[in-house]
């Protein structure tokens, strides 16, 4: 596989269809990813992806999502840049946009 993008739209039409070996990865702080994110989320802040290469590398599919899309990029640099060729970035939007749409969110 190659790292590769994607719309939020596109996210969102495909998310619930993951396989069991994908991962969505909120790399928002968890303060925001308290207030809201997406079910079966992991948290890991975008100051930390570059230490947890090796966890990400097993996984199929890697989903990189933030709150509007800006820090989604720079995890994807980092992990891209690490080797890793199993990513998928949510580039154009984030959590922000997920609430406004009316998506479906977990809390806490």
């Amino acid at each position: 596989m190659s790292n590769t993008l994607m719309t939020l739209k596109e996210f969102h039409d495909s998310h619930l269809k993951l396989g069991k070996n994908d991962v969505i990865l909120d790399v928002r702080n968890p303060g925001e990813y308290h207030e809201a994110h997406i079910a079966n989320a992991i948290n890991i802040p975008v100051t930390e992806v570059g230490q947890h290469v090796d966890e990400l590398k097993k996984y199929d599919h890697v989903y990189i999502h933030c709150k509007r899309g800006g820090r989604a990029k720079t995890a994807f640099d980092i992990l891209s840049g690490a080797g890793l060729n199993n990513l998928v970035c949510v580039h154009d939007a984030g959590m922000d946009m997920w609430i406004e749409s009316g998506y479906k969110v977990e809390r806490g």
